[in-house]
């Protein structure tokens, strides 16, 4: 996948302001282009494909939700994808690196018992979300729950997808921007404005 020149970069500007219209195609043909480079930044600064996977997945639902926020005399695209990329993987090494300390001080027994309900209470609203996730993704048909977790779980691109289930690409774009819809719509029900 090459990195985005001129012509590019005023494209990937009008498919954003697209997007934050509501345009399920143009979202379709952010991620098509994108999530391959993304994923490959997130598994560099992560070194855990599951953890790049379930980071890029809060991205694209981010570029989702926040696409009106992207403006472009302020820089590309590109760079605006790649610093939402970024700062959710950094904000997950933070996380994961406090869980390690707090286990490690944990074993050793010199926890302050002052942290023990503040990493408590991440992991009660990580468990949630988690939890969430996964009734949202349970109620999606069963279509388009695959065409998803192949996409955020294995990292296929939506051409991969259409040729390995010998699908139309409409059929697996289509089922790809319906699924995040009903997604997105079923985690903000069940998540309220943590998830927003």
């Amino acid at each position: 996948m090459s990195l985005p020149n001129q012509q590019t970069d005023a494209e990937d500007a009008g498919l954003l302001r697209a997007v934050a219209r509501g345009d399920e195609s143009a979202f379709a043909r952010v991620y098509d282009r994108y999530s391959p480079i993304l994923l490959g930044l997130l598994l560099r600064i992560l070194r855990s494909r599951a953890e790049a996977e379930d980071v890029l997945q809060e991205v694209f639902l981010q570029v989702w939700q926040q696409a009106r926020s992207f403006d472009e005399s302020r820089g590309r695209a590109f760079t605006w994808l790649v610093t939402l990329a970024r700062s959710r993987a950094i904000d997950r090494l933070r996380a994961v690196d406090s869980r390690e300390r707090a286990a490690q001080r944990s074993a050793e027994g010199g926890q302050p018992a002052a942290q023990t309900p503040v990493l408590a209470d991440e992991d009660a609203i990580r468990s949630e979300r988690a939890e969430a996730v996964r009734g949202a993704l349970g109620e999606l048909p069963e279509e388009q729950r695959q065409v998803l977790v192949l996409a955020y779980l294995e990292g296929m691109s939506q051409s991969e997808i259409a040729a390995a289930k010998n699908q139309p690409l409409g059929t697996v774009k289509t089922r790809t921007r319906a699924g995040l819809k009903k997604l997105s719509e079923s985690l903000r029900s069940r998540l309220g404005q943590q998830f927003a």
